[in-house]
């Protein structure tokens, strides 16, 4: 899961992203609405965890900015204020879901796994690609029946596959998919060749097929 928290309290960002972080969430922030916006329009993210109140302006422009730009992406408010008016407003802007600060980390993950789940799995928890099963609440992965061991990147990047399953993916866009804005540190993309090596090594050691084709000068594609 990629998500962008934009939240002006540092400590708040700083706890969220270290209990988040101990799975497979990439964490990326934005501490006021202006970079916020600029995130947004540079990269795509599975939910925004959004607070309404940000020192340059009004959350719920952020909200109106993320159904006009990727409608597809979650959104979760969270905030101080508890009032009735601003809990309507941005459910009736399309925000998936809302939690009132303070809150427990436990409950803001259950909250956002769910989210992630109806966004891309229609509520299930099992996804299943022809022999590949994912358990997504677990992580566990079959081949044909049998379990496979792959890293957090690893099943990360077949999560990302099997969700733009016939599509082409390019090596930044699953860059940016595994490593968020930190992508831009990096020497290369030589990384992204080595996780599809070791994916489909260890897919078809279980007697599956190769199912990651490589598009040649585009990118790869998850197809049968």
């Amino acid at each position: 899961m990629k998500l962008l928290i934009v939240e002006d309290e540092k400590e708040l960002v700083e706890n969220i992203r270290t209990y988040l972080m101990r799975g497979d969430v990439i964490c990326e922030f934005a501490m006021s609405l202006a970079e916020a916006q600029d995130k947004l329009f540079s990269f795509t993210y599975d939910i925004v965890l959004l607070d309404l109140m940000l020192p340059d302006g009004d959350g719920l422009n952020v909200l109106r900015l993320i159904k006009r730009l990727r409608p597809e992406t979650g959104v979760l408010i969270i905030s101080a204020k508890n009032a009735l008016d601003d809990k309507i407003e941005g459910l009736e802007l399309g925000a998936d879901d809302y939690m009132t600060k303070p809150f427990h980390l436990p409950e803001l993950n259950a909250r956002l796994n769910a989210i992630f789940r109806r966004r891309k799995f229609q509520g299930h928890t099992m996804v299943e690609f022809h022999d590949v099963v994912i358990n997504t609440d677990n992580h566990d992965v079959l081949v044909k029946g049998k379990p496979i061991t792959l890293t957090v990147k690893e099943y990360e990047l077949l999560l990302f596959f099997i969700t733009n399953k016939n599509r082409v993916l390019t090596k930044q866009t699953i860059a940016e998919h595994l490593w968020g804005d930190n992508v831009d540190a990096l020497d290369s993309f030589d990384f992204v060749y080595q996780h599809i090596k070791n994916i489909r090594k260890k897919i078809t050691q279980e007697g599956g097929e190769d199912y990651i084709k490589t598009i040649y000068g585009l990118g790869y594609k998850l197809s049968i």
